[in-house]
């Protein structure tokens, strides 16, 4: 097997293995770093005899690993001979000891790597590293930070849940509703980033939008009761659907206007719209609201036949159970396509008067594009090239200057 065999089986066996040595050894640093070791003692050996049960083999391995480090612990040595005896009462490839946990173990490690003990960044590190299993260069890659900064997070968060004692186990079910929303902002952060990236050269990052998505459906699957969950996952799909026309093959932005709708994933939509469905059972809550807003779009089959009306509402739903300057600058967009472009600058200019959303590039761009409209085309140019300034994503900036230009 080869380099890329193993990733794709690490890729989709590393939540369960990492879960299930956490669980065993009570150490969630521990469980992680033997889980390392194995894979890459995978990466030398497999190449040369593939085992005939990949996952089995780096479960048992991983557990030789934990059990070799708590070994050398000498304040654990009446954990080490339990961990010993564990593992030679049982299977060497066996590791659903007890199969009825896994999916318990799994919903276990992703709320330990979303704890709110941990800084933002170390929660959406984690997350990548032991639910999603990428690597530290992999998770570099997708944020552009330098890999030493991904690996001191790591260090440092898994540093953090052991000095706090964060027990290896679900949150009761009334904490668990609580911290829920916790683990379902990591994964929109993930998805998030790789849907618009914050810099950079590129627009998307498709590889991170897709692991958020992977790892919304492991969750929508270990808590379908849960509403929200399903809304995220309605919101990842829907978005992703129009991944394919939003960017030219030299990697420049189509706008929504311009796209080719005849290239959107229609499975991705059909999957979008199902996940909205069941989240609806509830009322929608502010993810749902946004797939319900992402499936107006879906469903149109131009910018001009889209239900403009109905996503305003659903922008002020939004901005009731969770309000924020950029739902506003949203919601001033829908109004100006739902009512014409002055109305929707009295918003932009109310969000400016409050100073909301200072520094970022969204209110000049819609508020260039706005003037724009209006015909105020020296103001719209320069409300477009303050954007272009404060842009940094690349591409975003080109075709914000470009724009800036052509009302010249």
């Amino acid at each position: 097997m080869d380099t890329a065999g193993v990733e794709a089986v690490w890729r989709i066996e590393s939540a369960r293995i990492v879960a299930a040595l956490t669980r065993f050894t009570g150490d969630f640093g521990l469980a992680e770093d033997a889980a390392q070791e194995a894979v890459a003692e995978a990466l030398v050996s497999w190449p040369l005899a593939s085992p005939a049960n990949p996952a089995g083999w780096l479960m048992a391995t991983a557990r030789r690993r934990a059990v070799d480090a708590i070994r050398r612990r000498a304040t654990l040595q009446d954990r080490y001979a339990l961990l010993a005896a564990d593992l030679a009462v049982g299977s060497a490839v066996d590791d659903e000891a007890d199969p009825d946990r896994i999916d318990d173990d799994v919903l276990a490690l992703m709320f330990v790597s979303c704890h709110p003990v941990l800084s933002p960044e170390a929660r959406v590190a984690l997350t990548l590293r032991v639910v999603g299993g990428l690597s530290s260069e992999e998770i570099a890659r997708a944020f552009l930070v330098p890999v030493p900064t991904v690996q001191a997070r790591i260090t440092r968060g898994k540093k953090t849940i052991a000095a706090a004692g964060v027990p290896f186990a679900l949150p009761a079910a009334g904490e668990r509703r609580e911290r829920l929303g916790g683990v379902l902002s990591v994964l929109y952060v993930i998805f998030t980033e790789g849907s618009t990236a914050t810099s950079g050269d590129r627009l998307l990052r498709p590889e991170v939008a897709y692991e958020a998505i992977r790892l919304a459906r492991t969750l929508a699957a270990l808590q379908p009761d849960e509403p929200e969950v399903h809304g995220l996952l309605a919101l990842f799909e829907l978005t992703a659907a129009r991944f394919p026309a939003r960017t030219a093959p030299d990697g420049s932005p189509v706008l929504l206007e311009d796209q080719d709708r005849r290239r959107w994933d229609v499975a991705a939509i059909r999957r979008g719209l199902a996940a909205l469905a069941r989240a609806s059972t509830r009322g929608l809550g502010p993810y749902g609201l946004q797939a319900a807003i992402a499936a107006a779009h879906a469903s149109a089959p131009s910018v001009e036949a889209t239900d403009w009306d109905r996503v305003v509402v659903l922008y002020e739903a939004l901005g009731r159970v969770a309000p924020s300057p950029v739902v506003e600058v949203n919601r001033a967009v829908a109004v100006a396509m739902a009512s014409g472009p002055a109305q929707a600058l009295a918003i932009v200019d109310e969000l400016i008067a409050s100073d909301r959303l200072a520094g970022s590039h969204l209110v000049p761009t819609v508020r260039g594009e706005l003037l724009a409209r209006l015909g105020r085309r020296p103001e719209a140019r320069a409300e477009l090239e303050l954007a272009a300034r404060l842009c940094p994503n690349q591409r975003e900036r080109s075709v914000l200057l470009r724009k800036a230009a052509e009302l010249s």
